[in-house]
């Protein structure tokens, strides 16, 4: 009962945001706005390319909407707080608000670093059985997969979440970053956290390094197969594979500069987490559409088809 009521006594949390300086925030502010902006088109652009380009409907492309729609909600998650933090002096978020904000962030989070693992097995199998490929990455397969993208994603945030509501919040509410996120909350608790830590860098920081230490080898293994044995579309192999590759290291080397560590104050943190927060769902459609040919005539096409449709109205 006692830590029930030592629990309630914080109702809400301060953000001190990324500086103080009001021309900077204003600044910080056009800046941020258009990567967001940027985001959303980008995003959405692959996602109905995808959906209306019957030639896209294939396992890669299908992967690559989803990461796109991951994208765009992880980025809405936390971009929203940070622009509002900008141009407004109120940088307080409710206790409640910020252990949703917490919640989505790493439901979304942990389910687009399956994604990526699950994208790094399609190339495996497209270049390794190019012969069973649809078979093997038929239309159930992959939906199946994704769904346990997303249920991952989901398990792994409410371990989180779980851990994180067993500690008591009876006093300071100062978080030292622009969103509400384990490593800076959980520094707050009336409580030795040691423990509760150690299981959160168990879950999240030292999976993360796991999975990128398998992802890493397996495209390894890919370019090996790709540069020693593969002749018809070697250079479409190779520029997909690399587009992937550089999205995996984008997402995989700041979120372990972040979570597989124990949860101390760092002077890049605040830039690791503009870079894993905001950069990183704004530059992958650019690495993807950038790289890829066939995408990009995808494109072109919807984009001839809106004009043209405009055109007769």
């Amino acid at each position: 009962m006692e830590q029930q009521n030592l629990s309630s006594t914080v109702t809400e949390f301060v953000l001190l945001g990324l500086t103080k300086n009001a021309e900077l925030q204003r600044c910080l502010f056009v800046i941020f706005f258009i990567v967001y902006l940027t985001t959303w088109l980008g995003n959405f652009t692959i996602i109905t390319t995808v959906i209306t380009s019957h030639r896209l409907h294939t396992p890669m492309y299908l992967l690559l909407a989803n990461l796109a729609f991951l994208d765009v909600s992880d980025s809405s998650v936390n971009a929203p707080k940070l622009l509002l933090g900008l141009v407004s002096q109120r940088r307080t978020i409710s206790f409640n608000e910020c252990i949703l904000q917490m919640f989505f962030f790493h439901f979304i989070a942990g389910a687009m670093v399956v994604v990526l693992v699950v994208m790094a097995a399609d190339r495996y199998v497209a270049i390794y059985k190019p012969l069973r490929y649809l078979t093997i990455m038929n239309h159930s397969v992959c939906m199946g997969l994704v769904a346990g993208a997303w249920l991952g994603g989901l398990a792994h945030s409410a371990v989180q979440i779980g851990l994180l509501l067993q500690l008591p919040f009876c006093g300071p509410n100062i978080v030292d970053n622009f969103y509400c996120d384990i490593p800076q909350v959980i520094k707050l608790a009336c409580t030795d956290i040691y423990l509760v830590e150690l299981l959160m860098v168990s879950n999240g920081g030292m999976l993360v390094i796991v999975m990128f230490i398998i992802l890493l080898i397996s495209y390894t293994i890919i370019f090996v197969k790709i540069k020693t044995h593969v002749t018809d579309g070697k250079h479409k192999a190779l520029s997909t594979c690399r587009s992937q590759i550089t999205v995996v290291c984008l997402q995989f080397i700041p979120c372990i500069f972040i979570y597989a560590r124990p949860f101390r104050k760092l002077p890049m943190e605040k830039l690791a987490s503009i870079i894993y927060t905001v950069i990183t769902p704004m530059l992958n459609p650019m690495i993807y559409t950038l790289r890829n040919a066939e995408m990009k005539k995808a494109i072109r096409r919807m984009m001839r088809r809106i004009l043209f449709s405009g055109k007769k109205l």
